[in-house]
């Protein structure tokens, strides 16, 4: 894994909201890893980078919206010669409730215009998804402004417990022992 990528939109006004589940992923990484986002222009984001196990990682806050995450995406890649299956996008799903984190390769956009911006600027789906459940408002034309709205204090709460848990399986993934990071993060803990 070289580029760690989390989606969001730039600004205060949606700091927030569900939609940028993807940006506070990546900044609790950022925090736990020691390191600062500093803004790159060439990339349209926010960059840093880290080593671990002798390997830098580039972690990437594109900085163009949502809808133009592509953008960002590809300008890092080409210049440090990063391939789709080494690249990592953290985002909000509405598929999953709040609560639920999946890990997975490759797949479609499902609706969600950043993966598909990201799809269309690389030429391909396969890279690693780490999907944060949002929830789905219920009705299709009400999505817009619900992943532009804050989410409820309960599913806040249930949001950033699935940001915590799939953290934890960062050393698996970065070791890239993603069958495990996978097992360990789609099994539920049995209850005592």
């Amino acid at each position: 894994m070289k580029l760690i990528v989390g989606l969001g939109n730039p600004g205060e006004k949606y700091a927030a909201t569900r939609h940028n589940v993807g940006f506070h992923w990546i900044s609790r990484l950022a925090e736990e890893l020691n390191v600062q986002f500093k803004s790159e222009s060439k990339f349209h984001g926010l960059c840093t980078v880290a080593t671990q196990a002798n390997e830098q990682i580039w972690l990437l806050k594109p900085q163009t919206y949502m809808n133009a995450s592509g953008m960002a995406v590809a300008a890092i890649a080409r210049f440090y010669k990063i391939t789709p299956e080494q690249m990592l996008v953290i985002h909000d799903e509405l598929d999953l409730p709040p609560g639920a984190a999946k890990l997975k390769f490759s797949g479609g956009a499902g609706g969600h215009n950043g993966l598909k911006d990201i799809i269309a600027h690389l030429a391909t789906q396969d890279f690693w998804r780490l999907r944060i459940g949002i929830g789905h408002p219920g009705n299709k034309h009400a999505v817009v402004d619900y992943v532009l709205h804050p989410p409820k204090q309960d599913e806040a709460s249930l949001i950033d417990e699935a940001i915590q848990r799939s953290l934890t399986i960062w050393p698996l993934i970065i070791s890239g022992d993603y069958t495990a990071a996978m097992h360990k993060l789609h099994t539920k803990p049995r209850a005592l």
